[in-house]
């Protein structure tokens, strides 16, 4: 697909860490972007700076969902392009222990709940609902209508200690790409996935130089942390190269994390 101001695209969490960058560099290539985010404040300065347009998008919401796509396509039409950044880290173990007593706890199952529903239905309520506006477009070269790229992560194949919540929503974001790149092949809608490993988004750049140093070591190479514009390279790549469908491509610097 050629990226230029003819195309529109959609980016969730947009209003930092990869789905900003993403959002930054596509539209540095001409493409009206939609920034989705549940940050009104953050999301609406990055829209304002790269020239496009916020919503606000609650993606465990189907009311949300669809106000921000009313909202984007009204003023950009129909997004060719979603690249789904939308989502949520957790960490407790299937079995705790209390620090003080060392009694036994019991796993709070709404932080499973928690993950799946943000990291594994909001991702699949956003794709489906962005394919079923994409079908409505006349095909491009090789009658490709559109492209679908989904963030999952490297705790998808090798998840620590605590993340069974956050690797089982991951692993099935991972999972579906295949048969939704599938389901929609005679729709010329490609769907592509990224995992990515250790990168310095928001997250882990609250926590102490120390902690990201030790994050950082543990990278084969480059010996850092990724940053969020490699991440959205791979994103423009994916977008271009209309051969790339039902992929994923692990962007970690080699890592494959340990248990802890």
């Amino acid at each position: 697909m050629r990226l230029d101001n003819s195309v529109a695209a959609v980016v969730t969490g947009a209003a930092s860490g990869l789905g900003e960058a993403t959002a930054r560099a596509l539209a540095a290539r001409g493409v009206r972007v939609a920034v989705f985010d549940r940050d009104a404040e953050k999301g609406e300065r990055v829209a304002s700076e790269i020239g496009g347009v916020f919503a606000l998008a609650d993606v465990t919401s189907d009311e949300a969902v669809e106000a921000a796509f009313a909202r984007a396509r009204e003023a950009h039409g129909q997004e060719r392009i979603l690249v789904n950044c939308a989502g949520v880290a957790n960490a407790v173990k299937t079995v705790g222990r209390d620090k003080a007593t060392g009694e036994p706890k019991p796993y709070p199952i709404h932080q499973f709940e928690l993950a799946i529903q943000i990291n594994l239905i909001g991702t699949f309520r956003v794709v489906s609902k962005s394919a079923f506006g994409m079908v409505s477009l006349d095909p491009l070269e090789d009658g490709e209508r559109g492209i679908i790229i989904n963030t999952a992560s490297v705790a998808a194949q090798d998840g620590q200690i605590g993340q069974a919540a956050y690797s089982a929503s991951k692993a099935g974001v991972l999972g579906m790409a295949l048969p939704i790149a599938r389901d929609l092949m005679n729709e010329g809608i490609r769907v592509n996935t990224i995992l990515p490993g250790v990168f310095k988004t928001p997250m882990v750049a609250m926590m102490p130089e120390n902690v990201q140093d030790a994050l950082a070591a543990q990278v084969p190479f480059p010996k850092r942390l990724g940053q969020p514009e490699e991440y959205a390279r791979l994103a423009v790549f994916m977008a271009e190269n209309s051969y790339l469908n039902g992929e994923y491509v692990r962007l970690d610097g080699a890592i494959r994390m340990a248990p802890r």
